[in-house]
């Protein structure tokens, strides 16, 4: 039996840029792992890949070959040509359907979890290769830390920070759809430019100044997250009013992330969110995060 975590991530920087032709977006993204974690154990069978879930949406989620976690085995097993036989038990935290990649999380866990379980020794570019294989977010979850994505953002540039980041999520009643999201970019958004990453937000997570980072916060899929859900944007404007030091939608959203001064103000921060009734719960958490361990 092996136990491992996998961070949730967020979007401190999302550049979308124009559509390739393998279907994907070209992407800028500036990668954040926060210590808002799901807990994945493996553990020996012989009835294939079989796979349960506990804690946060879990009835949401599915338990068969769909699942990105249950791929994730599957695929291992493959390049290595053993039996697929594991089960997986996610104890989960990460909000799902939120932005905060949580299903890739999961999924990196598991090619870790199982190359331990099945003794395959796995090299860590392999892993990575793999990964990118399930999912543009998953190879960050491994990686951890932060890191800037190019590509569909599965291409990871380790990014120098100092210091830690205090982060306040306000969880939506409903999630959105990431495709939708991205159907509503290109409706709004025809003609995008091609993405760049932001040299004022690198400067900021070098010198770990916490209100330049917040002054630098940036999605290009937030518009369309609003324009499918406009509560949203009452949340961040209530986040602001209520101090935040940035506020930003997480990914394809509808996760709103909010950047504190320290520990003291995001407790703070999360009761006054709590209280406004426009968002499902709150979640406090710390970055950056190592990846999966």
């Amino acid at each position: 039996m092996i136990t491992v975590r996998a961070p949730a991530k967020i979007n401190l920087q999302l550049a979308v840029g124009p559509l390739r032709s393998d279907g994907f977006h070209e992407l800028v993204s500036v990668f954040h792992a926060v210590d808002l974690v799901d807990e994945v154990t493996v553990s020996e069978s012989t009835a294939g890949i079989t796979i349960s879930i506990e804690g946060e949406g879990a009835a949401d989620l599915p338990v068969d070959d769909s699942n990105l976690a249950v791929r994730a085995a599957r695929l291992l097993a493959d390049h290595h040509g053993v039996e697929p036989n594991a089960h997986i038990a996610i104890r989960k935290t990460i909000p799902v359907a939120a932005g905060m990649a949580g299903g890739s999380a999961d999924a990196a866990a598991v090619l870790v979890a199982c190359d331990g379980l099945w003794r395959t020794g796995t090299d860590r570019q392999t892993l990575l290769s793999l990964a990118a294989r399930l999912g543009s977010d998953v190879p960050f979850a491994l990686m951890g830390g932060t890191a800037i994505g190019t590509g569909r953002g599965e291409q990871l540039t380790p990014v120098l920070t100092n210091g830690s980041l205090h982060w306040v999520f306000a969880i939506a009643e409903e999630g959105l759809s990431t495709p939708a999201v991205y159907a509503e970019f290109d409706r709004l958004h025809p003609h995008p430019n091609d993405p760049e990453v932001s040299v004022a937000l690198l400067q900021a997570l070098r010198t770990g100044e916490a209100t330049s980072v917040g002054r630098h916060l940036s999605n290009n899929l937030q518009a369309a997250a609003l324009s499918l859900r406009p509560g949203l944007g009452q949340l961040l404007d209530a986040g602001t009013d209520f101090g935040a030091l940035g506020a930003v939608v997480c990914g394809s959203g509808p996760t709103c992330a909010f950047l504190t001064r320290d520990t003291e103000t995001a407790i703070d921060l999360a009761v006054s969110l709590m209280s406004t009734g426009l968002c499902r719960t709150v979640k406090r958490g710390t970055g950056p995060a190592t990846g999966v361990r």
